[in-house]
């Protein structure tokens, strides 16, 4: 072992690197870039409000005043449902997570209680939710708990407050029902933005691109088999997912002609960033950072992992223009939900973006400049 020899390869390797301006910022940028991103969701949980609605079939004084006191929990933050409409059907049009339905009872049943003519009376608020968010049990939970406070102090029995539950699905799903489509377009966006990125810029870097000027495949054609190659892989890894899904985790999704749509859409959406990202990093190791600082936070951002409902009121719209959260979104709304307008607004929102950044890229990919 020879310390020069080591010392020496170092400086080189060093020298190497900061030469390259784009490598020095992605690799710099990046990991900042993810301590301000998760810092700013995780630092303020303890302060964060969840949104749900309160529809009041009552309308009394005292319903009102029941919707008074749940808005002074400093967690939630309530809008109101208009009573004369079908909250099932509204949670389900607007993609509620819980809307909480007040009885028309509500008054009278206090009234007994309080003047003791019936100590028996009590009344149920139903809770209608969406079993695909993973931030609707907290705030039940939060819910429950204040609930079972205001049951202690009206100290009868039996309780006076009592909680039913209606899911806005017509079958019972588990978590990793919702797991799985976002699993999928994360898996589809990493491999088309990653195998373009990797193609393009080692390619142009050893000069091949500029040779395969000199041969019979044109610009277009050479394009559109690594766009067809990369569909070929995002087909084999959508097939294992599901198989392993199905056959370890007994997942109940629906399949349909919208999965390989959007399938298609995610490829040629991260497909043409990925050359794009090859024209403005040239070198391998700058693309490939810079591919990293793109996919990581929108990989997070993007509802795959945890709710946007959880993030900073910013940054939920930032993820709204996110390419990813639209693929979320579709394949979800085609898998789970079978909502067939969802899944093809979204399919309209990510296949725009993809036209756009496709066509970008293969301006942008020349062969005189590999």
């Amino acid at each position: 072992m020879s310390p020069r020899v080591i010392g020496a390869n170092l400086i080189v390797s060093i020298k190497s690197f900061y030469r390259e301006t784009t490598a020095v910022f992605f690799r710099i940028a990046f990991p900042v870039l993810l301590i301000l991103v998760f810092g700013t969701i995780f630092m303020n949980q303890d302060k964060v409000r969840f949104a749900f609605y309160v529809q009041d079939l009552d309308q009394t004084h005292s319903s009102a005043e029941l919707v008074k006191t749940l808005a002074l929990n400093e967690k939630f933050k309530i809008t109101k449902v208009d009573p004369a409409i079908d909250a099932t059907q509204y949670a389900k049009t607007n993609k509620l997570n819980l809307v909480l339905v007040i009885p028309k009872d509500y008054e009278s049943s206090l009234l007994q209680r309080m003047q003791r003519t019936d100590l028996n009376a009590s009344f149920t608020i139903t809770y209608i939710y969406d079993p695909s968010s993973t931030s609707v049990s907290t705030k039940m939970q939060i819910l429950n708990s204040v609930f079972a406070e205001m049951n202690q102090r009206m100290s009868g029995e039996p309780p006076f407050i009592t909680l039913a539950e209606t899911s806005i699905l017509n079958r019972r799903y588990r978590f990793i029902d919702f797991f799985v489509p976002g699993i999928i377009a994360m898996t589809v966006m990493t491999a088309s933005l990653f195998g373009a990125v990797n193609v393009n810029a080692e390619l142009r870097q050893k000069g091949i691109i500029k040779k395969l000027s000199t041969t019979p495949i044109t610009h277009t054609d050479w394009i559109l088999s690594n766009v067809l190659y990369q569909f070929l892989l995002s087909i084999l890894a959508t097939i294992a997912i599901l198989v392993v899904s199905y056959g370890v985790f007994n997942v109940s999704l629906q399949m349909n002609f919208w999965l390989p749509v959007f399938v298609v859409l995610d490829v040629f959406a991260f497909v043409g960033i990925g050359m794009i990202l090859t024209r403005v990093a040239k070198e391998a190791e700058s693309a490939a950072a810079a591919a990293n600082a793109i996919m990581f936070p929108m990989m997070f951002l993007s509802g795959t992992f945890f709710p946007v409902e959880m993030m900073p009121g910013f940054l939920q719209k930032f993820s709204r223009i996110l390419p990813l959260y639209y693929v979320n979104e579709g394949l979800r709304a085609s898998m789970i939900f079978a909502d067939h307008m969802i899944a093809l607004r979204c399919s309209v929102i990510i296949g725009a973006f993809a036209a756009v950044v496709f066509v970008l890229g293969m301006m942008t990919t020349k062969w005189e400049e590999g």
